[in-house]
């Protein structure tokens, strides 16, 4: 199964990226961004939400559009006969689920076709990874994975709840934070704004007789103070500013200028909903804290794959505590071999060549993967995604602008296709 096209309808905006049939790069995309793409992407053959639909092409040779307008029903029609094969895809709670027809968990989809940096370096230094978390104690080893991955399922459901996705909870906690700094610091500036009025004015009235009674000196010492409680007022101002534009900028991110603009839009509706935001916002507080007690263990290293291997760590962890093993090393080798990546790459496309319906092939999602490496090593994963692509379709997401200018002659042979923000299609309804 291939991407050929995802539409997203936000209220009065729409935007449509058009994917090539082997390798597409999108360059410049932030964590928050990167992370609902790929939440759409994969929804899209979920359950998915409202005013999301894609056009697929299938292993066979079918082509598939995806609807899910708002207001009415959604549908899955065979492109090619123009009929309607909604049939086909539906669930037993009688929604359209490519995925969950296949018996496939959304969750489980978006893992097995998602490849970020973590898991990219961990592959390709397996043998390191199993025996650093192989020395670590296990109890607690895995009750932190345990914790971080419940409370990611949970971020997960309050997502769903109140009709946004995990990553909306950054974006409201971000807008949240830096609203309550803007209000503390007005706060703070009206208590001062006050309290140099009255000593001002106090000041002006008592100047005068003081010159009289107490000579100029003292005069000159008062004016220095009023100076100094005026230079404090307008720093206070200067604090609100600078917290008002700290929350502006948080909107901004999710809002119309972001190149996936419809976030901020799609969140308007719990923005509004106080019982929904504290919820989400709370459950992601509890999971952030559940994700730096994990990394405190692992380091870099993800839970998923932790759970992934658990039974070569337990195995090693037991050799380690007999003591039938040896020479253990925790250190992960940095070589930029690129044999490790390249056979790293291959197991995660054979993992996604079977996992979806039928049997079929799901798209390679890189999530900012390369980041961290060389650029020498870049440049020879780009080459080995070239010749994968060939067989598999790939995504790269990544926040690296130098991929894109490394990539324009492919681009212009029409090997792969390069989607940048001017390029993307949006329109007003």
């Amino acid at each position: 199964m291939r991407f050929e096209r995802l539409v997203i309808d936000a209220d009065e905006t729409a935007f449509a990226l058009d994917f090539h049939p082997k390798l597409t790069i999108i360059p410049g995309v932030g964590q928050l961004e990167r992370e609902g793409l790929i939440n759409e992407l994969v929804g899209s053959l979920g359950s998915g939400r409202t005013g999301v639909h894609a056009e697929v092409s299938a292993d066979n040779g079918g082509h598939f559009a995806i609807f899910r307008p708002r207001g009415a029903r959604a549908r899955v029609v065979d492109v090619d006969a123009a009929t309607d094969v909604s049939s086909n895809f539906t669930d037993a709670e009688g929604h359209i689920d490519l995925l969950a027809v296949a018996g496939i968990s959304t969750r489980d989809a978006k893992r097995a076709i998602r490849l970020t940096s973590r898991d990219l370096d961990a592959a390709a230094h397996h043998t390191q990874v199993i025996r650093r978390l192989a020395t670590l104690d296990p109890e607690t080893l895995w009750e932190a994975a345990d914790a971080a991955r419940e409370s990611e399922h949970s971020l997960e459901h309050a997502a769903t709840s109140s009709g946004s996705s995990p990553e909306d909870a950054t974006v409201v906690s971000r807008i949240e934070e830096r609203h309550e700094r803007f209000e503390a610091a007005q706060r703070t500036a009206e208590e001062s704004r006050r309290v140099s009025f009255i000593a001002g004015l106090i000041t002006a009235l008592a100047l005068i007789p003081i010159a009289i009674f107490l000579g100029p000196q003292t005069t000159l010492l008062l004016a220095i103070i009023a100076a100094l409680m005026l230079t404090v007022s307008l720093f206070r101002n200067y604090r609100v500013l600078r917290a008002h534009k700290a929350e502006m900028a948080a909107l901004a991110e999710a809002g119309a200028q972001s190149y996936l603009g419809f976030h901020m839009q799609r969140i308007d509706g719990l923005i509004g909903s106080g019982k929904s935001r504290q919820q989400l916002i709370e459950t992601k507080a509890r999971h952030d804290e559940a994700l730096a007690r994990w990394a405190e263990l692992a380091g870099d290293i993800g839970f998923d794959w932790a759970f992934e291997h658990r039974d070569e760590i337990e195995a090693l962890a037991s050799a380690i505590a007999g003591g039938h093993d040896s020479g253990i090393s925790t250190e992960v080798d940095d070589t930029d071999d690129s044999t490790d990546y390249a056979r790293a790459i291959m197991q995660r496309v054979d993992d996604a060549s079977t996992f979806g319906p039928d049997g079929e092939r799901l798209p390679l999602i890189l999530d900012d993967a390369l980041s961290g490496l060389t650029a020498e090593l870049k440049a020879q994963i780009i080459e080995i995604l070239v010749q994968v692509s060939n067989e598999h379709q790939i995504v790269l997401l990544t926040e690296e602008h130098d991929i894109a200018s490394w990539t324009r002659n492919g681009a212009a042979t029409g090997a792969m296709s390069i989607i940048e923000p001017s390029t993307v299609q949006t329109a007003s309804g």
